[in-house]
């Protein structure tokens, strides 16, 4: 029973993130674009960590690192959830959950950790799965296999849409991100959590601000209650979220914490599928279930780990 609320927190987190995709659509059918509502939520986010933890900048100042960490979690927040709002809601999780096959790479050219045959393994099956979810209708897998001397790369990229190209590289800074936090795990909590909040305000206020001045941005809308309900209750969903996936993440193991946290797309899926808000085509699905997959066997070896 003491590992039952761990995990109940990391379901109500992986919930929140699963199914945050209709508030944002929400303030985008109001006129908020989902960066000028990235910037509100993790503005008002840092506001409240700053009124709470006063001393939480002194304390983050020192280290430098946590301005990488600023960065790459600000875009991930901004990719996310601009892919989530414009883009096919399943297609972009899946997408987004390449995390596990970018963190290969980058703990490889980060952290020196030489992939083993089993993360090689993960790479395939994750790209495999990409090339499923995001192949044009006629196409096929072995077409996509010669193309990789040239023939149908453009073929392939004519299957990705803006949402999902926003969704990789989403799912890339996510990893980053938690590289990053594996270099500052002797930075202490409020500090990085500071630099998230933070980042996350920061790099959608400029996103936002150079969106507008390219056009590809609209101007806020004036001051609703109804917009500003929902965008509310999202910021303060998002802040409870961060404190249960704390909460959980510190009791469990990571294999664990990771498995839970495959969850999301679970929600996200049913979700925007029981809304009509995406189409489950069988190579949807046999995507999904590989990169799915390749994301459980990113599990396994800590999970072996954690039982010896």
């Amino acid at each position: 029973m003491h590992s039952l609320f761990p995990v109940l927190a990391l379901l109500f987190n992986a919930l929140v993130w699963g199914l945050s995709w209709w508030p944002f659509r929400t303030l985008h059918g109001a006129g908020l674009h989902p960066l000028w509502a990235t910037a509100l939520m993790y503005g008002l986010a840092l506001a409240s960590l700053l009124a709470l933890r006063p001393g939480v900048l002194r304390l983050a100042l020192p280290h430098r690192g946590l301005w990488l960490l600023a960065l790459a979690s600000g875009l991930t927040n901004v990719c996310f959830n601009w892919a989530v709002t414009v883009g096919d809601v399943v297609r972009v999780v899946l997408l987004f959950y390449l995390m596990p096959a970018w963190s290969v790479l980058l703990a490889w050219k980060g952290l020196g950790e030489a992939p083993t045959r089993l993360a090689v393994l993960r790479l395939v099956l994750a790209f495999a799965g990409v090339a499923l979810v995001v192949l044009p209708p006629g196409a096929t897998l072995a077409q996509f296999a010669s193309g990789l001397s040239g023939a149908t790369l453009a073929q392939f990229a004519s299957g990705l849409s803006g949402a999902d190209l926003l969704a990789l590289c989403g799912g890339f800074t996510f990893a980053l991100t938690n590289v990053t936090l594996r270099r500052l795990r002797q930075v202490p909590g409020p500090a990085r959590m500071l630099a998230m909040f933070g980042g996350g305000a920061l790099m959608a206020a400029i996103s936002a601000g150079l969106g507008l001045a390219a056009g590809v941005v609209t101007a806020p809308p004036a001051l609703a209650l109804g917009w500003a309900l929902v965008a509310l209750g999202l910021a303060l969903a998002f802040w409870l979220g961060n404190h249960a996936l704390q909460f959980g993440a510190s009791r469990l193991a990571a294999g664990t914490t990771a498995l839970v946290m495959l969850s999301e797309v679970v929600f996200a899926s049913a979700s925007s599928w029981l809304l009509a808000a995406t189409v489950l085509a069988p190579r949807t699905l046999a995507g999904g279930a590989l990169i799915l997959l390749a994301a459980l066997l990113a599990i396994l070896p800590h999970r072996r780990a954690a039982a010896h």
